[in-house]
């Protein structure tokens, strides 16, 4: 497991960053989350960024001045780099460090800001003046299905005298996603198109989907991963883990219809994945570790390579998630996004270690960078669903928006926008910005 909380986790520590200090802010000094960016409208290189307020450390021009030494320094070095692969690939020691190290260089009254403040400043560029990036090369894309609430709500709808397929509380489902059509928070996605069999149809027509849906999950990036046919240890599984975004694994639910027998998803997901910009690391969310969902009375006890007391233990995160849409209707008269769901990752019946643990079971190699995702995030209340089949029960029951709006799956124009927080008593909560998408036309 990850360690436990230190002194980056103080919840009394402030930032000589003004905006850190907003108790709404999402990126205080206890986050520190990582992203990839340049500033808006130029042409320089993308280089590596720590959001502190409302503002980006540049650790490009950190590195360059030479700030940081040792396991920091070299992490620093390797965070100026297009994408942050080569930051991943070196570790926990190296993550941890750099942490430690920019948390004291951030802190009020650190010694570098008593020294010179204006030097320090001269780090920060605007979050609005940046154009935010892909974190990482993304080299292959795995998507889970790890809500029981999810499984159970979807396989209903399907197969109302047996939801769950015999295999689901036995190991985690997933489907190999496809890694080179995940894109940025804010990148426009366009309706697509596939075969579709209507409900008493005699053959499948071609054309734009009809059932355009989202999906609310929970995505985590893997450090530096495990050699082909040497699996990862549950035990030492969340050491591969540097950290978490939001994901929208948007989906055409009429295309996945008539293709996902005998072989799941393909086309019906393929065409887009949105991810937040910032990479939350797992050594920001220590304070925020609970035990994992417990199971069920009766359901089967996880196989040994899937059990891990400390996993047990601690292996849960506190998180929670809310959905907001904003259709080009409300958008013209003034409106804001409108809530329609709010659930929490802590009850997803998998956990991350558990999901990689099983990647690499039978000796697949996961490498620096790789994306994997919780699937649908649901919880066991209505307004808990994270997608609009769910939500909507497969179209049957329109949601409402304000204006007289009513949607049971996206149209033209609408933005879906996905929020992430933790919070808990005597801890200062910390947030994972935004994932956001606008459908645009086919």
């Amino acid at each position: 497991m990850t360690p436990r909380p230190d002194d980056t986790h103080d919840p009394g520590l402030e930032s000589w960053v003004p905006s850190a200090q907003a108790p709404a802010t999402d990126f205080p000094i206890q986050n520190l989350p990582h992203g990839i960016f340049r500033r808006r409208g130029t042409g320089e290189r993308p280089r590596g960024g720590i959001a502190i307020g409302d503002q980006i450390l540049d650790l490009a021009e950190l590195a360059r001045r030479g700030l940081f030494h040792g396991a920091a320094g070299r992490a620093a070095e390797a965070a100026t780099a297009t994408t942050l692969n080569g930051l991943l690939a070196l570790g926990r020691s190296h993550w941890t460090a750099l942490r430690q190290a920019l948390s004291a260089l951030l802190r009020e009254g650190s010694e570098q800001h008593r020294k010179d403040p204006a030097a320090l400043a001269g780090l920060l560029v605007p979050q609005a003046d940046a154009e935010m990036l892909l974190p990482v090369a993304i080299g292959d894309y795995t998507d889970f299905y790890a809500s029981l609430h999810h499984a159970t709500n979807v396989g209903s709808m399907f197969r109302p005298d047996n939801p769950l397929l015999p295999n689901w509380k036995h190991m985690p489902i997933g489907y190999h996603g496809r890694a080179s059509s995940v894109v940025v928070s804010g990148t426009p996605i366009a309706r697509p198109s596939g075969q579709t069999m209507a409900d008493g149809a005699e053959s499948p027509v071609y054309g734009p989907t009809r059932l355009l849906d989202y999906e609310l999950e929970v995505g985590f990036y893997v450090g530096p991963g495990n050699a082909l046919g040497d699996p990862v240890p549950i035990g030492s599984a969340g050491e591969h883990v540097f950290g978490f975004c939001l994901v929208n694994d948007w989906s055409a639910r009429d295309i996945q219809k008539w293709e996902y027998q005998p072989l799941g998803p393909f086309l019906g997901k393929s065409f887009a994945t949105s991810v937040s910009p910032w990479i939350v690391t797992a050594d920001a969310l220590e304070p925020f570790r609970i035990p994992a969902s417990p199971r069920p009375a009766g359901d089967p006890a996880a196989l040994p390579y899937l059990h891990d007391a400390g996993d047990a233990a601690r292996g849960g995160v506190d998180l929670t998630l809310e959905v907001l849409l904003l259709t080009a209707g409300m958008r013209a008269a003034g409106h804001a996004p409108h809530r329609v769901s709010r659930g929490s990752y802590r009850e997803m019946y998998w956990t991350p270690a558990q999901m990689l643990a099983h990647h690499s079971s039978n000796g697949c190699n996961l490498r620096p960078g790789d994306l994997l995702a919780s699937g649908t995030v649901s919880g066991p209340e209505p307004d808990a669903r994270g997608c609009l089949l769910e939500l909507t029960w497969r179209g049957r029951d329109p949601i409402r928006l304000p204006g007289g709006e009513s949607r049971t799956f996206l149209q033209e124009g609408d933005e879906v926008i996905l929020r992430g927080v933790c919070a808990r008593e005597g801890v200062r909560g910390i947030g994972f910005g935004e994932c956001r998408g606008t459908v645009a036309g086919p």
